[in-house]
């Protein structure tokens, strides 16, 4: 579907990839360049000049290579000559190990599980890609990185574990008060070292907004190396393409008409299902399932883009009214909105389908799904209301055990912590509080000094 597609055959990468700032296409860095920076100078977002084109014989071998050698192959693509081929294929295999099942419910839809790694949430792929991505850039410097994070729930709980201990960087993580689940706090609250979980008086946008200041804040930037763990920052999406490459290499059924539906909040994991379309993988289309959430349903309806502020929901980890990764999407159909909805249908889920949902995946298929992922699926059953033909794939981006409150009165049967929930349930958090930006740069200059 991507204008800006380059065939690079199957076993080789460009040695000169690069990436442009979408505010200003002068703006031009390689791989390392974007990962360090996080954030262009002029507050854009960094996009691949070329997005890549494997190899028709690689996707149709799929179904016989690992995952390891699908995920370099994927991955090599976008790091081109910054990582050399034995460190690329080491963080690779410390990304994803662990697994990435899918369920087939019936015969025309499927869940793919994306819960199965240490925080048990689809954001520990790209927070582990990212961690030891600057780990590695990092190991001959001698100055300290700093990572800034805002969360809506599952990506600071993903950043704290796959950032925990690692040498020469710290991480402050921005979450919103009252709007992330119990679970998520203790997940970001229970570590320290070079954690350091910031809890903001505000909303998921306000905590995004603060650390694209922070980001651009020239008093800052002078004394301070910072980067984002963000999905603004390009490590956090190019894992994730993974996904639906691992989705496609376990469908035994038919293999066109594929159709995913994701949960979206920051449109980060559906930009990455784009890329991976465009990278060749026989994506037919892609649902983009909203909560109320619902700023970039109105536009697929209206063509006009308004950021709202964000309201509260049942999948709170969804709750952002102006999504960052929008102007990438926008940026892959060269800002033609008529391109984006040939390809991209949007639904808005209240909180009452929601809960349908939850309860219709217990009752028809015995399958317990989180608030995220029953919007996925009735996103889906919103889609098949016009069309019937298709094979479908929902993402369950989180543990239903995340979500406990949410669930306990909508599940009949008893749901049960997993052990790894259990013990961090009964550790004790801290954070930082803080209301407005200059309390965050305070902070940042106070542990810095």
């Amino acid at each position: 579907m991507s204008p800006k597609l380059v065939v690079l055959g199957y076993g080789c990468y460009p040695n000169n990839m690069r990436y442009y700032s979408i505010t200003d296409k002068n703006i031009k860095v390689s791989f390392k360049e974007a990962i360090l920076g996080g954030l262009s100078p002029d507050r854009g977002l960094y996009y691949p000049e070329k997005i890549p084109v494997l190899d028709n014989s690689f996707i149709g071998n799929i179904g016989n290579l690992s995952n390891e050698e699908i995920a370099y192959e994927c991955i090599s693509k976008f790091t081109g000559s910054d990582i050399d081929e034995k460190s690329l294929k080491e963080i690779v295999s410390e990304t994803i190990d662990f697994e990435f099942p899918l369920n087939e419910l019936s015969e025309k839809i499927s869940v793919l599980e994306l819960f199965h790694g240490p925080t048990m949430a689809f954001k520990d792929v790209g927070a582990r890609f990212t961690s030891r991505v600057l780990s590695y850039f990092n190991s001959s410097e001698k100055k300290k990185v700093t990572v800034l994070v805002a969360t809506s729930g599952d990506t600071g709980a993903a950043a704290a574990s796959g950032f925990h201990d690692v040498k020469g960087v710290d991480v402050f993580i921005l979450f919103p008060k009252g709007r992330i689940s119990a679970v998520q706090e203790k997940q970001i609250t229970t570590l320290s070292d070079n954690i350091y979980p910031v809890e903001v008086d505000g909303s998921f946008d306000d905590c995004q907004e603060m650390v694209k200041d922070a980001l651009t804040d020239k008093d800052l930037i002078t004394k301070i190396n910072f980067t984002s763990a963000n999905s603004i920052n390009i490590s956090r999406w190019i894992p994730q393409t993974l996904y639906y490459f691992f989705a496609y290499k376990q469908i035994e059924k038919k293999k066109e008409d594929l159709i995913f539906s994701i949960p979206s909040g920051n449109f980060g994991n559906l930009f990455a299902c784009l890329v991976s379309s465009g990278m060749g993988l026989p994506v037919k289309r892609i649902i983009a399932s909203n909560n109320l959430n619902d700023t970039f349903t109105k536009f697929i309806n209206s063509n006009k883009y308004k950021p709202s502020k964000s309201i509260r929901t049942i999948s709170s980890a969804m709750d952002v009214g102006d999504p960052s990764n929008f102007v990438r999407v926008l940026e892959y159909f060269s800002n033609q909105g008529r391109g984006m909805k040939e390809f991209i249908s949007a639904y808005s889920i209240s909180d009452k389908e929601t809960i349908l949902g939850i309860k219709e995946l217990e009752e028809r298929y015995d399958y317990v799904c989180d608030p995220h992922g029953s919007v996925g699926y009735m996103g889906i059953k919103k889609h098949k209301e016009l069309y019937d033909n298709f094979n479908y794939i929902f993402l369950e981006t989180a543990h239903y055990s995340k979500f406990m409150e949410e669930m306990k009165d909508v599940v009949p049967s008893s749901l049960s912590y997993p052990e790894r929930i259990k013990k961090i349930l009964s550790e004790d958090g801290n954070s930082y509080k803080i209301r407005k930006y200059s309390e965050l740069k305070d902070y940042i200059n106070l542990t810095n000094s």
